[in-house]
């Protein structure tokens, strides 16, 4: 007897009631299974770390909100003193709902089975990132690159289909330069073409201090945010979207009472938590100045400049409010469409 197809069909599917694609951080990172990938030592550790920390904290990245979840980080070529290290740099307490692991079976090995066993014994996960997709591959054997990089690609997605979660594999880029960067990914395309998003971390060529990480997938708009990684923070700062429908970045209320107190006093020098006891507020500290220099461009078109305070005695926060001319107003309406941070929000 001949196997036949189970098929839905057009009417019996408009009437499902599908949930939503889960949105881990809003309008950048999906569910599904995603490559990021950059040259050695860029800091794609770092990122992946942040991103892990984030969205178990339920904390925004770059100003965009996470879902807040578990979060598993495989960091297969670092030692877990590597990662307490890093960790410590980021955040003064880890939360509870963050996992590491340093050791992992390949895709042929077990890793699948360990990853399912996760996520069912850990259900609110949300993220996955294996830091790096090459410690768990196997050798191809007979097959060709794309039949392995696609076969590889596939049996990691078919759990972010299963389980509604983001899996982030760190990859790397090839030496060689391309005018499409996303080819620059290593590998065949079987890579890319079974992934469900890519992110690639790529030089500024205006500025060698900074870097682009752009990105595109089956549920995200490709996007271009200029990036610059700071070492004192371990954190990529924002410092602008550069992307063809830039995001409208939403304000928050510690930002807004950074706005209101900074247009009333013009100047503020001082620690961030100096900052946050002037303001009256409960947001800590370490969030605070995260935050604002998250928001460090859409605040500058403000006349809102933000710079770090560097002493031999301590690190803070230095404000400065310039009002910016009507003229400069309509220059930064022109450019951005409307106010990323915008003072009525709350």
């Amino acid at each position: 007897m001949s196997k036949k197809f189970d098929t839905i069909t057009g009417k019996e599917l408009m009437d499902k009631d599908l949930p939503p694609t889960r949105r881990i951080v809003e309008r950048f990172l999906p569910q599904g299974l995603h490559i990021l990938a950059g040259a050695p030592k860029v800091g794609k550790s770092w990122l992946t770390l942040w991103l892990c920390l984030q969205v178990a904290k339920g904390e925004p990245v770059w100003r965009l909100p996470t879902e807040k979840g578990t979060t598993l980080y495989l960091c297969l070529e670092d030692s877990l003193n590597r990662i307490q290290e890093r960790l410590s740099v980021l955040t003064d307490e880890a939360p509870s709902n963050i996992h590491f692991a340093t050791i992992a079976e390949t895709i042929n090995g077990g890793i699948i089975t360990q990853l399912e066993n996760f996520i069912i014994e850990t259900p609110d996960v949300a993220l996955n990132a294996i830091d790096t997709l090459q410690c768990i591959r196997n050798a191809s054997g007979d097959m060709n690159a794309y039949a392995a990089d696609y076969r590889d690609i596939n049996l990691l997605k078919e759990i972010t289909k299963k389980y509604n979660v983001a899996i982030i594999l760190v990859h790397h880029l090839r030496k060689q330069g391309d005018s499409d960067v996303f080819n620059m990914i290593s590998g065949s395309t079987g890579l890319t073409g079974g992934a469900d998003g890519s992110y690639i971390i790529v030089n500024d060529p205006k500025n060698p201090s900074q870097r682009k990480l752009r990105a595109k997938g089956r549920d995200i708009e490709e996007v271009i945010f200029t990036l610059e990684f700071d070492k004192d923070t371990g954190i990529w700062d924002f410092i602008s979207d550069d992307s063809d429908d830039p995001f409208s970045l939403a304000d928050d209320k510690a930002i807004s009472a950074v706005i209101d107190f900074i247009k009333s006093e013009i100047n503020f020098a001082g620690t961030a938590s100096e900052l946050a006891e002037q303001l009256k507020i409960t947001t800590k500290p370490n969030i605070l100045s995260r935050r604002l220099f998250d928001n460090k461009m859409a605040l500058e078109n403000m006349g809102i400049k933000v710079n770090r305070l560097r002493t031999a005695e301590r690190r803070g926060i230095i404000l400065e409010y310039n009002p910016p001319s009507d003229d400069d107003d309509d220059d930064n309406d022109d450019k951005n469409g409307s106010d990323p941070v915008s003072e009525s929000s709350s």
